[in-house]
């Protein structure tokens, strides 16, 4: 996560309007973007995670390798090869709750619940932008 933020500190971001998503092979448009952030902060471990999310979404690296399958429940079956980024958006006693990017058909209308401790490496990546 701390490559893609330190990209978007230095280059930005522009908007899908400017630069749309085409889901095919190509040659990226390295044009600066209009959007940058002043930094960025990781919050390694499950409490200090749980804790940070109390205030703000966080970005978090994970091992998707199962997740294709999931429509729904709390999710508990991963490998440990972290290997997608996705956002964490909420926290319970029993699970997190994250939006993923594969659309809303699925898993929970684009949404996964994991069981609440390090399921899929959750808690070893977690960090934030400062906007």
């Amino acid at each position: 996560m701390d490559s893609a933020f330190q990209y978007v500190h230095e280059h930005g971001l522009n908007t899908e309007s400017a630069y749309p998503y085409t889901a095919r092979d190509g040659v990226c448009n390295a044009q600066s973007g209009s959007y940058r952030i002043s930094g960025f902060a990781d919050t390694p471990g499950c409490d200090n995670l749980a804790n940070t999310l109390n205030s703000r979404p966080v970005s978090v690296a994970v091992d998707a390798s199962n997740w294709s399958p999931y429509r729904g429940g709390v999710f508990s079956n991963c490998a440990g090869a972290v290997n997608h980024g996705v956002l964490l958006v909420a926290a319970t006693s029993s699970y997190w709750t994250i939006k993923n990017s594969w659309g809303t058909a699925w898993g929970e209308s684009g949404f996964i619940r994991l069981a609440r401790g390090n399921t899929c490496a959750v808690c070893n990546y977690p960090s934030y932008p400062w906007v």
